[in-house]
């Protein structure tokens, strides 16, 4: 070590002793030489003394950058060359990153502090949002780093103290083709109005997917899109059509008050974000019946158990009424999850319900079975049931076997599917691995 750098394992006490003796040499000659004087003791308390002054100046530039700690954008970055998803991040935890599915702790990551979670939160609030975090325990954001990525930010407390999570979104919007979906999207984002779901548990694609419908019709037609966002995720480009964004936080103060208003801001689109309740279901409702196309999200296993989760929303005696509504407006149900695919990537499964007056009939009915049966008979029309898609994936070597039979709501169904096309899915995985979609949970 260079003599002129304080190295801070050195004690600095030890640097202001007199340079006629070395520390072992004055400590040690004391003892030796004068162990039975009562004034002893006095002496090596006034030797203590003069050990002690204040540290260097200098010592505190060295360890500074040692115990400093990391900082969000660090963390950001790491996670994103590690190709996750999302990074958690809590008071009295190692923060970990979610990579294709698993939760994994960070290398360099040590037990977040209250006062590092503070820091953090410092780094990528502002102050208002810092007050609103504090008021109301819960805040939804979002960060962008130029030229690199964005993130969605979810901050909460916990029974250990403070927490948040980040999900990691590349600034390029992805194509549905670059994301080999099914090229029936593409014939559903183009309807002139109605409602379109898309459906499936939290990270299971559902943002990625939508983004992607977008991308095509802005590249495709010249139409006014609106997003409504909690927060903002994709950042779209007006080619075509013309795109106006809005999160709630920065551009509406209210989820509700964006909704009210958004009929009167000549769209043609609207993305709406998750039905979260009877308003927000009643105003994607009136839009879709007064000539727009609306865009929302569920969380439901499959396509059939849509309308009914819609339905439940309201009272047993306006559910009638509300089904001819719900089953009149709507154009098409995209249910999906994200499985892990065999190159280490993730790819999506979808179950598609298309309204034909067919599938409407039954619908109106409440004729599920029957509904489903269709969705299988009707593959040329575009439309297709979980199970056709997740033996499509197995027989193409794009997933194992074992996580299509997770997966699946029909494990029986699934083996049948797979024998007639000639491979056993009880067998191992075969060896042949194409290429999978590069797709970003969302």
């Amino acid at each position: 070590m260079d003599e002129s750098t304080t190295s801070p394992l050195q004690n600095p006490k030890l640097e202001h002793l007199p340079a006629t003796a070395t520390t072992g040499q004055t400590l040690m000659g004391k003892r030796a030489s004068e162990p039975e004087q009562s004034s002893s003791t006095p002496k090596r308390l006034s030797l203590a003394t003069q050990c002690s002054p204040p540290p260097p100046p200098n010592l505190l530039q060295v360890i500074g950058p040692v115990i400093k700690c990391l900082t969000i954008q660090q963390m950001v970055r790491d996670a994103h060359a590690q190709q996750a998803s999302d990074i958690h991040i809590r008071v009295g935890e190692v923060p970990r990153f979610r990579i294709r599915g698993q939760m994994v702790i960070y290398s360099k990551g040590e037990i977040v502090t209250p006062q590092g979670f503070e820091a953090y939160l410092t780094e990528i609030l502002t102050p208002s949002q810092r007050q609103r975090f504090t008021e109301t325990k819960e805040l939804d954001t979002g960060i962008f780093y130029p030229g690199f990525l964005r993130c969605r930010v979810n901050c909460f407390e916990t029974l250990t103290g403070g927490a948040m999570v980040l999900r990691l979104i590349t600034l390029e919007v992805p194509s549905i083709d670059s994301l080999r979906l099914p090229a029936v999207l593409k014939d559903i984002i183009t309807k002139k109005q109605g409602l379109i779901l898309v459906t499936g548990p939290t990270g299971s694609g559902k943002s990625t997917t939508i983004a992607s419908m977008i991308r095509f019709l802005n590249e495709t037609a010249q139409k006014h899109i609106i997003t409504i966002e909690d927060p903002i995720e994709y950042v779209h480009t007006s080619q075509k059509c013309l795109i106006t964004q809005r999160e709630v936080g920065l551009h509406t103060y209210e989820f509700h008050d964006a909704l009210r208003s958004v009929l009167r801001e000549d769209p043609d689109v609207i993305l709406i974000g998750e039905m979260r309740d009877r308003i927000t279901v009643d105003t994607a409702l009136k839009a879709a019946q007064t000539g727009h196309l609306v865009l929302g999200t569920l969380h439901t296993k499959n396509a059939i158990t849509v309308i009914n989760r819609l339905l439940n929303i309201y009272n047993p005696d306006e559910q009638a009424a509300m089904r001819v509504q719900i089953v009149d407006s709507l154009v098409a149900v995209v249910a999906q999850q994200l499985l892990q695919s065999t190159d280490a990537r993730r790819v999506a499964a979808m179950e598609i319900l298309l309204n034909t007056p067919t599938m409407q009939d039954f619908l109106l009915k409440g004729e599920d079975m029957q509904a489903y049966q269709l969705m299988e008979d009707s593959t040329s029309d575009g439309m297709q049931v979980m199970n056709y898609a997740l033996c499509d994936l197995m027989l193409t070597g794009q997933i194992r076997v074992e996580d299509a039979v997770n997966a699946s709501p029909d494990v029986g169904d699934l083996r049948r599917r797979a024998r007639n096309d000639g491979y056993n899915p009880s067998q191992s995985t075969r060896p042949e691995k194409q290429e999978a979609y590069n797709f970003t949970p969302r």
